[in-house]
């Protein structure tokens, strides 16, 4: 069994963290979803009113970073740009992402998720999909922007936008099983 962890914020976008969700809870693994903010049911709410499970705060994350890094097999950062913008600016977030990524394990990012590979420095001389607001932005990172339905480069699997929310998760799942049977 594989662990993927999404780290999100409230008022994400709804389908860009409902779906890998419920995707990879079909696809056996075991999900921890991290927030902000959780309500009194233990749940994270996004910008169209969707709640969602959600079994960390950033609080309870930052304190074991590094079993973060060494427990899961897979990172979703799902877009919504009211709460990337505010989670981007989260640095041990951002600092866990770089650590991530420098250990080569899969990201699997979608829409405006781009915005923490950004501003992890993990996209110089990486294609990145991302939403089409903030081409200039993977550009300017030293990254080259892709509007492909699903575009891999190494360890980054991104996507531009929600409609290709299942061939972005399959190919997810496929770079997961890949690393598996590498090892």
């Amino acid at each position: 069994m594989s662990n993927a962890l999404i780290l999100t914020y409230s008022d994400f976008q709804d389908q860009e963290v409902v779906y890998p969700y419920y995707r990879l809870l079909g696809a056996n693994f075991t999900v921890t979803l991290i927030s902000d903010r959780r309500d009194e049911k233990g749940r994270t709410h996004g910008i169209l009113g969707v709640h969602m499970p959600c079994q960390l705060t950033y609080s309870d994350f930052k304190k074991n970073l590094e079993g973060f890094l060494d427990e899961f097999d897979l990172l979703i950062l799902p877009g919504g740009v009211k709460a990337l913008e505010k989670l981007r600016q989260d640095q041990d977030v951002i600092k866990f992402i770089f650590n991530w990524n420098a250990k080569n394990k899969i990201i699997a990012s979608t829409c405006h998720g781009a915005q923490l590979l950004i501003s992890a420095k993990v996209t110089s001389g990486k294609r990145v999909g991302g939403y089409y607001s903030i081409k200039d932005d993977i550009n300017n990172s030293g990254g080259i922007y892709s509007s492909s339905p699903v575009t891999i480069d190494a360890n980054l699997i991104t996507s531009p936008h929600y409609d290709h929310m299942g061939p972005w998760m399959e190919a997810a799942l496929g770079a997961v099983e890949k690393k598996r049977s590498e090892k």
